[in-house]
């Protein structure tokens, strides 16, 4: 049962709930609108990627030391997952953002050139997904949800 007592583990996937569901209240502050569906979205404020191996890597800090290979292996791991976030898979959701640009231009024109209007919207509509990476401050405050989460996990149950 070593599963069940495995901090570090469930530090992550509690940064990742975490991280997840914070997502919904910090949408509403900025932009007066509830929208549920982030807390399984990819992307946003904060980065659960970042949170999760910022945890993952604090979570084993705590219990291994600095000097661990495991938090040695952690980091390297962390740095590769916030660099993709905030590289190839932000890059990704931009190329979705024009391509989707794109769509809505070709419908128009399907529209105004044949007049369909007998298909609902749903199916003129199916958007690429756009919010696949982060901002570098979504990286940054992903991170640092990851870590305050851990230490605060830590305090309650190391007691």
């Amino acid at each position: 049962m070593d599963l069940l007592t495995n901090f570090p583990l469930w530090a992550a996937l509690a940064a990742i709930g975490f991280a997840q569901f914070v997502k919904v209240p910090i949408q509403f502050i900025a932009f007066r609108k509830l929208d549920w569906s982030l807390i399984t979205s990819t992307g946003g404020m904060p980065s659960s990627h970042s949170a999760a191996v910022t945890a993952l890597c604090t979570g084993i800090a705590i219990e291994e030391g600095l000097g661990s290979p495991f938090f040695a292996i952690a980091t390297v791991f962390a740095i590769i997952v916030m660099f993709d976030a905030t590289g190839v898979r932000r890059h990704a959701g931009e190329q979705a953002t024009v391509l989707n640009r794109l769509v809505i231009d070709f419908n128009r024109f399907m529209e105004e050139a044949k007049m369909w209007p007998k298909l609902d919207e749903k199916e003129k509509q199916k958007e690429l997904k756009e919010l696949l990476g982060h901002q570098p401050i979504e990286v940054f405050f992903g991170a640092i949800t990851g870590i305050l989460l851990t230490l605060f996990l830590h305090f309650l149950f190391a007691l």
